[in-house]
């Protein structure tokens, strides 16, 4: 059984909902997948929208620690339970997009974040892992595609034109099936990657 809610993750209250709403419909949450992530903005420092950082920081950064905290008492009270942040190679490598670097920088925090509560919950039986799924062929790449070069920089729009061209971005299905076989496991505070490195 499966249930589609929309909620807007900046908004604890929306989060709220949504979680009672699974709770009354499919019981206690046990399995959470922070995905959800914006990519803007782009560009230059220099000309970065301060209003813009503050929602990227918000989405990718508040909203998973957020939305673990609500979770985490029917963890608790189970004595079993997964999360896992999804990150980017990005964080790994930071330096390697110049124009990126709002994203780098939330991904990064999200590590940081994902190591720290990993160790707060050891022996717990609640395991806290990050994911870096790789140059997966989603709307955030066609996004990227589609913004003016000059405007969030010629060589980072050259990267991610040439990713889609080559071929070389990986399937929404391949990427989740790698996540989905590893998720079960007891090992906690580690960083996997689509193929399937752990550090």
């Amino acid at each position: 059984m499966a249930t589609a809610i929309v909620a807007d993750v900046q908004n604890p209250e929306r989060l709220r909902d949504g979680v009672e709403r699974i709770r009354a419909e499919l019981g206690p949450p046990l399995i959470l997948v922070n995905n959800a992530a914006v990519v803007a903005p782009l560009g230059p420092t220099q000309a970065l929208d301060p209003a813009a950082i503050a929602t990227a920081a918000a989405v990718n950064v508040v909203a998973p620690i957020v939305l673990s905290a609500m979770l985490l008492p029917d963890m608790r009270d189970a004595g079993w339970g997964r999360i896992v942040n999804v990150s980017s190679g990005i964080a790994a490598t930071p330096a390697a997009m110049p124009g990126m670097t709002v994203y780098a920088a939330t991904k990064a925090a999200l590590e940081a974040h994902t190591l720290n509560l990993a160790a707060e919950l050891d022996g717990t039986g609640i395991t806290v892992n990050v994911y870096r799924p790789g140059a997966v062929d989603t709307a955030m790449q066609q996004w990227i595609r589609e913004q003016p070069a000059q405007q969030i920089g010629v060589a980072l729009h050259e990267r991610f034109a040439q990713m889609h061209a080559g071929g070389h971005l990986v399937s929404p299905e391949r990427s989740a099936t790698a996540l989905v076989h590893r998720i079960a496991g007891v090992q906690t505070g580690q960083i996997w990657s689509l193929d399937d490195s752990a550090r």
